[in-house]
């Protein structure tokens, strides 16, 4: 492997972690700041002034610039299936720090999800091929 692979490699593998863990994180403060019923749209809005709530959008942002980082050079076919973890980790998440039931068909599906994501990650490198160039657009075309 040489020495920018494994650059890219490590960065990849950095950077899905971050992804994997500001969506458990967020997921898990969004869920644990609302409350039960939010009976108007007006209560949805100013439920966000809660500081769980809020920290969960934060964290939720930092999910997305983040994976939008990794999509940037790492092929959607290997970035998807390994920050997949995340499902689980929430899944988890709800079940030990929310008391959450998982049930036999749930868990089931969780071993599927890492079964998918341990033979997605081994398998190639995240680098995305260079992309082709446009092609220069010719001059009236398309009228």
């Amino acid at each position: 492997m040489t020495h920018e692979a494994a650059r890219l490699r490590f960065k990849s593998w950095i950077c899905a972690a971050i992804v994997i863990l500001s969506n458990v994180a967020g997921n898990f403060f969004l869920k644990s700041g609302m409350p039960a019923s939010l009976p108007t749209p007006l209560d949805y809005i100013t439920v966000l002034f809660r500081p769980t709530v809020a920290l969960g959008v934060l964290l939720l942002i930092l999910w997305m610039a983040s994976r939008m980082a990794l999509l940037s050079w790492a092929d959607l076919s290997y970035v998807l299936p390994v920050t997949s973890v995340g499902y689980v980790l929430v899944a988890l998440a709800g079940r030990v720090l929310l008391h959450e039931e998982i049930t036999a068909r749930r868990w089931t599906g969780i071993a599927l999800i890492m079964t998918g994501v341990a033979l997605v990650s081994g398998a190639t490198a995240p680098q995305t091929s260079p992309r082709p160039k446009p092609l220069p657009e010719v001059a009236g075309a398309g009228r």
